[in-house]
């Protein structure tokens, strides 16, 4: 029988807290996995002859087709199947994809592997998810999701420090083995101390996905945050693969300089911005029963003019300290759209209800975020490079060139901007959902 706190009790069992660890290590490695291409791109760029756009569909798309093509069939799988053997498999098979990135020889070939670290995801949350509500009842979920959300932060700083100083003092190709391979060792680790919790269903058995989809149909409180999620994605996703490249190419910093300032950033203020959207959310839901869906709002719309700024910056100091204040707001969606999701979701489909999120949001923000803006910065770089009278085969042949360089760095930081506007819509559905969240509810 999985021990569970009580309303009164503010403490997690140790069984609880072991279980919360172990995924949230497991996440770490995904968050690894995912990140050490923003912290290499720059040199990967380079050696390969690589545009923004190409980066982007690196970042987005081919990491996300496998992914969200697995999403919702390994959902419905964890429904019926050994959750801690689904997720442990995921981690092993994207593990070993992160680690043949290194072997790549050209665009494809980093194409084709981050394919397959796509579908070792698919894997992980939807699953965990579905583990940890079996886990921690519906009050405590906030703060539960709110810990295993720091897990993006930790799995940033330990990509940016380690991927970033071997970057810069050896190769990219070596910040893939090494990262890569001790995923592998997780997922084991996993699979061997950790056992699936009785599921605390008492509806039966799961519905199948065209039913889950007609009882999802009814909620409207999970279609205005799948929509709002789906948003702020397309804002996040991008910001997370190209701050280390518009850090270099505006602030003036090297590689290992803005791979340790992107970590720093992640470690402390996304930490931070993830633990208390978590925190708040649980202290507020007794007194305000929807604060979950409104307070990821109230953080998007505070960080918006926050992000702007630093973008506008070429001091690295003044820019780095926005950077830093901004994602402590930004970051309040993490605990509470994952657990609105769940509380919403009958206790038999939760999986279902998490994979059908995931798809929607990472399929949205990993399909349209890194393209988009890899692109944006793509043409208004060449309207730079054309207005200082250079070609782009000028700038591809010599990008060191100052003008060159100058026009990089200004199209990505006017993409950047273009992209906050994905922060102000989001915030709308957030708000929106609050209307029907109370009704919606499971339980």
């Amino acid at each position: 029988m999985i021990a569970v706190a009580t309303a009164t009790d503010r403490r997690f069992s140790s069984h609880q807290r072991f279980v919360l660890g172990a995924l949230l290590i497991i996440y770490a490695f995904s968050t690894i996995d995912r990140v050490i291409l923003s912290i290499v791109q720059e040199s990967v760029k380079n050696e390969l002859g690589l545009t923004d756009f190409e980066l982007g569909m690196l970042g987005g798309p081919a990491f996300i087709v496998l992914y969200t093509l697995g999403s919702l069939p390994i959902a419905r799988l964890a429904e019926k199947r050994n959750r801690i053997a689904i997720v442990a498999a995921g981690a092993a098979l994207w593990s070993a994809a992160t680690t043949a990135c290194g072997f790549a020889q050209g665009y494809m070939h980093l194409f084709w592997a981050r394919l397959t670290v796509g579908l070792g995801e698919a894997s992980c949350v939807p699953a965990s998810q579905a583990i940890l509500s079996d886990t921690f009842p519906p009050e405590r979920r906030g703060a539960a999701f709110g810990i295993y959300g720091l897990a993006i932060p930790i799995g940033t700083v330990v990509a940016s420090v380690v991927a970033g100083y071997i970057a810069a003092n050896t190769n990219w190709r070596m910040a893939f083995w090494v990262l890569g391979i001790p995923g592998l060792l997780a997922a084991l680790f996993l699979f061997l101390t950790v056992r699936d919790p009785r599921r605390q269903s008492s509806a039966g058995t799961a519905p199948n996905l065209i039913q889950a989809m007609k009882i999802l149909s009814h909620k409207r409180t999970f279609w205005h945050m799948s929509a709002g999620g789906a948003l702020i994605a397309v804002f996040s996703y991008p910001l997370g693969q190209f701050l280390p490249s518009f850090m270099i190419r505006n602030y003036g910093l090297d590689v290992a300089s803005a791979s340790y300032a992107f970590g720093f950033i992640f470690s402390v203020s996304v930490g931070v911005g993830t633990f208390f959207g978590g925190f708040l959310s649980e202290r507020l839901t007794p007194h305000r029963p929807a604060a979950m869906t409104w307070l990821p709002a109230v953080g998007a719309l505070l960080a918006l003019p926050l992000y702007g700024l630093a973008f506008l910056q070429s001091s690295p100091m003044i820019g780095l300290l926005f950077l830093g204040l901004a994602p402590m707001l930004h970051m309040f969606w993490f605990a509470c759209l994952y657990a609105v999701g769940q509380n919403v979701s009958p206790s038999n489909m939760r999986a279902t209800a998490s994979g059908v999120l995931l798809t929607i949001f990472n399929l949205v923000g990993y399909g349209i975020g890194p393209p988009l803006v890899g692109k944006l910065a793509d043409v208004f770089a060449a309207r730079q490079i054309s207005a200082a009278g250079l070609t782009q085969e000028a700038c591809a042949a010599s990008p060191q060139l100052v003008a060159c360089a100058s026009a990089s760095g200004e199209g990505l930081r006017l993409a950047m901007l273009c992209s906050l506007v994905f922060l102000a819509w989001a915030a709308a559905h957030f708000f929106l959902a609050r209307r029907t969240y109370v009704d919606d509810c499971e339980g």
